[in-house]
């Protein structure tokens, strides 16, 4: 059931009305019922690894909690050891064999083990994480063991972040599955105003630019670098309009109901550099790679060398989560790279902005720090949309030495592509640089918030793209 689609309105209006209107204490209930429905809606058999993880972890959490000693870190260790093995097998396990397969072969000996005809179920990275952020916390002391097996089943499985997060914390989430939320008007129509941004970020740029995505790069030989660079361009917008506008969608469906989910994007694409970029994209998933791997690893307390190793084991690893593919591995390597050669280049650059007269020009200096950072996550990209390292190469390659004219598929579909842009260009910059200024969703005069909301909808059922298109971010 995907959030743009007829049935998950449907869904919504049902679950939220009865959310208002039966008594609070029996909300946990409902939710809970209809988290099972909605995933349940993809795959139904997939509920059992679903429900595995929440049976081991409430335990754990329980068994930490009671737990002194070796003991206590023991139960941690199993636990995190369950959560990691559900992801070994159902994500890791045949990439791994194809990489062990390839090499023996290399000695000439041949691998025994089977691969697993299975389908990766969606999700599954992004509850797993957030199911160890609970057993972790509880080892910390930073959070009491939840006893009531509903409302920690809920937390693992709330419906609006089941599927791509953002990946919640207990302490921020639970306490929140308790209170008592009334039907706030303001709040509510926030919340649906977020949602209905989310969908116009989805279908109206995301989808419409998948579609030229989609045909250079599962083609790339046939084009040019020209057209290259413009995939590679709209790419960089697809992933973001797709994924932010998933989390946009989330963030507002809880919101209606009262609960109140962490940002999980910050405009990145007006970052001045990787190292803020990174604070911005996938909030929730950066900071719990910091939390819970980069400090654990000593973080920047430890020697210059093992601080550069740990931010790039970080970076490795934030790869391999996205998929099981060495694309994703090279893109995170790229990204950890990027920010030790910033950390190493630093006071060069600063000197030679001193030099070039930058640093008396700061609107200029603004400006080109957005665009080379723009620019390194668009080259990174490559390696995230390729559909194999070989294609990646290719594709940098013609990017580098091809020249040629422009592939344009549809020219209404390049002008629907660019008006999405614009308007997304035109809401965030004004965001980013004009806060508290006029605002068109958010304004003061109920009569520019509806007219606001209006253009949305229209402009949705006009340029939307309706195709039942998967977020891109369920695969992980």
């Amino acid at each position: 059931m995907l959030f743009n689609s007829l049935d998950f309105l449907i869904f919504f209006i049902i679950v939220t009305t009865l959310y208002f209107v039966i008594p609070h204490n029996k909300r946990w209930i409902l939710l809970l019922i209809s988290s099972c429905y909605f995933y349940m809606a993809f795959v139904p058999i997939y509920i059992l690894i679903l429900g595995f993880t929440i049976v081991i972890d409430y335990f754990a959490g329980i068994l930490i909690e009671n737990s002194e000693g070796k003991r206590r870190k023991l139960f941690l260790i199993l636990s995190l050891i369950a959560n990691i093995g559900v992801l070994a097998v159902f994500k890791y396990h045949n990439f791994l064999n194809e990489n062990l397969t390839f090499l023996m072969h290399g000695f000439g000996l041949s691998n025994p083990i089977p691969y697993l005809s299975i389908i990766l179920p969606i999700g599954l990275s992004f509850y797993t994480f957030q199911a160890m952020s609970y057993t972790i916390e509880v080892y910390r002391g930073n959070q009491k063991a939840e006893r009531h097996f509903g409302i920690f089943s809920l937390y693992i499985m709330f419906y609006p972040l089941l599927l791509a997060g953002p990946i919640e914390r207990p302490y921020n989430l639970l306490p929140q599955l308790r209170i008592k939320q009334d039907f706030e008007y303001t709040r509510v129509v926030e919340g649906l105003r977020l949602m209905l941004w989310g969908l116009f970020k989805k279908l109206v740029i995301a989808d419409r630019l998948a579609i030229y995505v989609n045909a250079v790069y599962n083609n790339y030989e046939a084009h040019n670098g020209t057209t290259l660079i413009l995939a590679s361009i709209f790419f960089t917008f697809q992933i973001y309009c797709d994924f932010s506008g998933y989390s946009d969608m989330a963030i507002g469906a809880a919101k209606v109901m009262g609960i109140k989910l962490m940002n999980n994007f910050n405009r990145p694409y007006f970052s001045r550099s990787m190292s803020e970029f990174w604070k911005r994209w996938h909030i929730s998933l950066s900071s719990w790679f910091r939390d819970y791997v980069y400090i654990t690893l000593g973080g920047n307390r430890v020697s210059i060398p093992r601080w550069y190793l740990n931010l790039f084991i970080v970076f490795l690893i934030s790869g391999l989560w996205h998929g099981a593919n060495w694309t994703y591995v090279i893109w995170g390597a790229l990204n950890g790279f990027y920010l030790i050669f910033a950390i190493i280049s630093q006071g060069f650059r600063n000197k030679a902005k001193r030099l070039v007269g930058l640093d008396k020009l700061p609107w200029l200096n603004n400006l080109l720090e957005v665009m080379i950072t723009f620019a390194l996550s668009s080259f990174a990209w490559i390696f995230f949309r390729a559909n194999h390292v070989t294609d990646a190469f290719g594709i940098i390659k013609k990017i580098a030495t091809s020249r040629g004219s422009l592939f344009i598929e549809s020219p209404s579909m390049m002008i629907y592509s660019f008006l999405g842009l614009f308007i997304l260009f035109l809401v965030e910059f004004k965001k980013e640089y004009y806060k508290g200024k006029f605002s068109f969703f958010n304004n003061e005069k109920w009569i520019i918030r509806a007219l606001s909301c209006c253009f949305l909808i229209i402009t949705i059922l006009l340029f939307g793209v309706f195709d039942g298109g998967q977020f891109i971010y369920f695969q992980f």
